[in-house]
């Protein structure tokens, strides 16, 4: 019998059925649509009750921010009101007595991608995702690294330069400059400081986004590649930190901006090279993620098939 992978965005829900073996049986994705706090809860409500005639036994949830294992609630900052939701407790009111397992977006990136993508087989990886924001989903040993409050992977908040700034408080330094979000911070700042002529200008600085960045790097603007030359930099320290300190067989890049920014992979770890452990960093590959997008949602159905069997 399928299972039900839900993935909860900042902007959308998708929704999937699963077989045993992985494959993907249907998918489809509602809009937000502005929804905040409980109507977003609602909407789970029915697409779980629209799913159930199809005889699912397990639903796994992947939730943007941190999920708390004890409570069974979510933090969730994209989703007004989702400070403390009882998430699980919601979705187990309509799930027909189906198990309910809920883990945050980057951790069930890595388990999709070890599950159907790029780290299958691999018992120490890492996945980067890189969109609106910067998390880490972190395997060691084969077991997903949580912490002690659930909130391991948060690299976004790392320190890759200096002195602390006021800017970094709401999302952190590496997040600041090389996310979906950031990389148009980046983007306000480089075009301030330097007077070259450049493509961008032709925006106003508020609408500036990570898409006209590298559309100008691809029409080799010079201040679009100075900017994208930045962000390299940050992906490759803060790859660097990371295999220095957990010695991964594998990192694996994702989320909206690989995309358009996986051809720089290559790039990415020679920066990391300079950077890392000498010898974890020629043991371990760079990759981008093989699943794209859906490493989450496949993720939240790995999660449903581990509930599933150990409710049995």
């Amino acid at each position: 019998m399928p299972v039900l992978g839900i993935d909860l965005g900042g902007t959308k829900v998708a929704v999937a059925l699963f077989s045993e073996s992985g494959l993907l049986l249907s998918k489809t994705a509602v809009p937000l649509d502005g929804r905040k706090g409980s109507e977003v809860g609602a909407l789970i409500q029915m697409l779980v009750k629209d799913h159930l005639p199809k005889g699912i036994r397990s639903i796994g949830v992947a939730v943007p921010g941190i999920s708390r294992h004890a409570t069974g609630t979510v933090w969730a900052p994209n989703i007004e009101g989702w400070d403390d939701y009882p998430l699980k407790e919601k979705i187990e009111e309509v799930a027909d007595g189906a198990p309910v397992t809920i883990d945050s977006d980057r951790a069930c990136s890595i388990l999709g991608e070890q599950w159907c993508g790029s780290a299958k087989g691999c018992k120490d990886a890492i996945f980067i995702a890189v969109g609106t924001g910067i998390g880490a989903g972190i395997l060691v040993d084969g077991n997903v690294l949580r912490g002690a409050h659930d909130i391991a992977g948060a690299i976004g908040w790392m320190a890759l330069t200096k002195p602390f700034e006021n800017k970094y408080k709401s999302c952190g330094c590496f997040e600041f400059y090389a996310s979906g979000t950031g990389i148009p911070k980046l983007a306000r700042e480089v075009l301030s400081a330097d007077s070259t002529a450049s493509v961008l200008r032709i925006y106003p600085p508020d609408d500036l986004s990570a898409r006209h960045v590298f559309e100008a790097f691809d029409e080799q603007d010079p201040l679009a590649h100075t900017i994208i030359r930045e962000c390299i930099s940050f992906w490759g320290m803060a790859a660097a930190n990371l295999v220095s300190i957990l010695n991964p067989e594998k990192i694996i890049f994702g989320g909206g901006i690989f995309g358009p920014a996986s051809k720089f992979i290559n790039d990415i770890k020679a920066a990391a090279t300079k950077w890392a452990q000498p010898i974890s960093i020629t043991q371990v590959s760079f990759e981008n993620a093989l699943l794209g997008a859906d490493a989450s949602v496949y993720g939240a159905g790995f999660l449903a098939f581990k509930n599933q069997a150990l409710n049995k």
